[in-house]
């Protein structure tokens, strides 16, 4: 029961956390989850009904945290040297627009260079848009 109440104070405490940060902060939290590829981290940024778009395509990728989590999973899994760096960062009300330049995506040594839209409502980021070239 003990074990069960701490892990609900500690739920309640990182809710409230997320809630008192910026979008800005949320998102660069997020990032650097991404970037140590630590799954459990990277999705606790997300709301539960999170949405990848792609903007080329306009289309929806996925939605829903298992959705998401099955792209990262598998990403992760095949990027041991994974890591994004931002080039320029735009915040803009609840939206933070990143120009991220990626190494190490899928093993490969090519840079990628992709705009990430994200949209953050009640300290969760709920959508997603990528743009690539």
């Amino acid at each position: 029961m003990k074990t069960i109440l701490s892990i609900l104070f500690i739920s309640i405490l990182s809710m409230n956390f997320a809630q008192n940060l910026t979008p800005e902060q949320i998102v660069q939290h997020n990032l650097e989850a991404y970037n140590k590829r630590d799954l459990l981290d990277f999705m606790s940024w997300f709301s539960d009904d999170i949405a990848l778009y792609s903007f080329s395509e306009m289309k929806e990728i996925a939605r829903g945290k298992e959705e998401i989590e099955k792209l990262y999973t598998e990403l992760f899994a095949v990027s041991p040297n994974l890591h994004s760096t931002i080039v320029k960062r735009i915040v803009f009300d609840n939206k933070v627009i990143d120009y991220e330049s990626i190494v190490g995506r899928k093993g490969s040594t090519e840079i990628l260079e992709i705009v990430l839209i994200y949209e953050v409502k009640d300290g969760k980021i709920f959508k997603m848009t990528s743009i690539r070239k």
